[in-house]
């Protein structure tokens, strides 16, 4: 009886040794993922000069994500070679690059970009404006996070003309003379978009949609640019161009061309209005980005789509835009980003915001280019009369739409 007890005993003070040694026992640390991530940037994202910018947000990003043991590797490629460089063997290619996104068909086409969607998306659109994240769609999918824009917007002389003076291209020409490249395509199609005509649907995605700039809409914009260049107050071209020019046309990459023509009285805003039949009608430039995109060909992204996708997001995000504007100027797109005083970068982002539509990607945009740039000449060289503005623009939106209706 009294051995049943002891051992008894025995079991219960074993038992309570196991569960102390139990309790005692440090839970063991979960294993982190460890992973090499290439990627690809411009030289001067990753320059001392310009606080190693990319190198920085990496970095950054990985303290950020203590599961993921992360070794990154750089690689020197601008957003404009990104195409050549990534297609050329897109499973030896950087697993996150920068990128234009004009080239967006042409690295879906290599396989060599990813559809990005969930939660990313849901950032991306709740970060830039319509025009910004409308850039990186592609038939009906994202496959970018953008960073920056590009589009053009109106240097002026504040000492000519008044910041009310300036909402108004027909208020400016009143007064003083005004530069406008209007026999560059690229600058042209904001008076007729102003007016409604649309290149492929409303939003610029449509390829069977063709381009319309047809009918009423289209003929009075052309009317309206026969007067244009008949006013006394209209110079072709830019303030190189017509050294008398108090305002013109361009983007960032002229900005110091317009200090230099107006000094101090610099103002800087998107495109004014035109007045159509007693209507004031908002131009509107065509808008591409720059942004980060994701290779799904390399082997990280087949074993951790997550991590490539996550890193793009965040190079992409606020706190990065910021960085990269405060280490480099480069002129944010998301909304969130305060530029303070800094009338260039307001300028550009306004533009973005409420004073653009996406250039399109479709196929066949490069239709658009020959006919409007003849048109523009035409009337320049007023060879476009009112007599005969109905058959010109017909004849440009036919040239326009040939292939599409092939």
């Amino acid at each position: 009886m009294k051995s049943k007890k002891f051992f008894a005993l025995l079991l219960t003070v074993l038992m309570l040794m196991t569960m102390l040694a139990g309790c005692g026992k440090k839970e063991e640390e979960p294993e982190k993922t460890a992973v090499t991530v290439t990627v690809w940037g411009p030289q001067e994202d990753q320059s001392d000069d310009n606080g190693k910018w990319l190198q920085t947000e990496c970095e950054k990003f990985a303290a950020e994500h203590p599961e993921w043991e992360i070794t990154f590797k750089y690689g020197v490629c601008s957003e404009g070679d990104a195409k050549t460089n990534v297609t050329t063997d897109p499973s030896a290619a950087a697993d996150v690059y920068m990128f234009a996104n004009d080239q967006i068909p042409d690295l879906v086409k290599a396989n060599a970009i990813a559809k990005l969607g969930g939660s990313t998306v849901d950032a991306i659109k709740a970060n830039n404006s319509a025009t910004s994240y409308n850039t990186v769609v592609y038939e009906g999918s994202f496959y970018g996070v953008p960073f920056t824009g590009n589009t053009w917007f109106m240097f002026y002389d504040k000492s000519a003309f008044t910041e009310e003076d300036a909402k108004s291209l027909d208020a400016m020409l009143a007064k003083a003379p005004v530069a406008f490249p209007l026999t560059n395509s690229w600058y042209l199609a904001s008076f007729y978009v102003a007016n409604g005509c649309t290149l492929f649907g409303a939003d610029g995605t449509n390829n069977a949609a063709g381009i319309d700039f047809s009918g009423d809409k289209a003929v009075e914009v052309t009317n309206y640019l026969v007067d244009l260049a008949a006013n006394p107050n209209f110079r072709n071209g830019d303030v190189g161009s017509a050294a008398d020019a108090k305002a013109f046309f361009s983007g960032t990459w002229d900005y110091q061309k317009a200090v230099d023509a107006y000094g101090d009285n610099l103002g800087i805003r998107p495109a004014p209005s035109i007045d159509l039949g007693g209507s004031l009608k908002q131009m509107k430039s065509f808008a591409g980005t720059k942004a980060i995109g994701v290779n799904p060909a390399t082997a990280l992204y087949k074993e951790h789509p997550e991590i490539c996708v996550a890193l793009a997001l965040y190079l992409g995000s606020t706190s990065a835009q910021k960085d990269h504007y405060d280490l480099r100027n480069t002129i944010p797109t998301d909304l969130g980003v305060k530029v303070n005083n800094d009338a260039l970068a307001q300028a550009q982002m306004d533009t973005m915001d409420w004073a653009s539509i996406v250039q399109p990607v479709v196929a066949d945009m490069g239709l658009y280019w020959g006919p409007a740039q003849s048109m523009g000449e035409e009337i320049v060289a007023k060879t476009v009369t009112h007599d005969n503005a109905a058959e010109k623009t017909e004849a440009m939106n036919k040239a326009m739409n040939e292939a599409a209706v092939q």
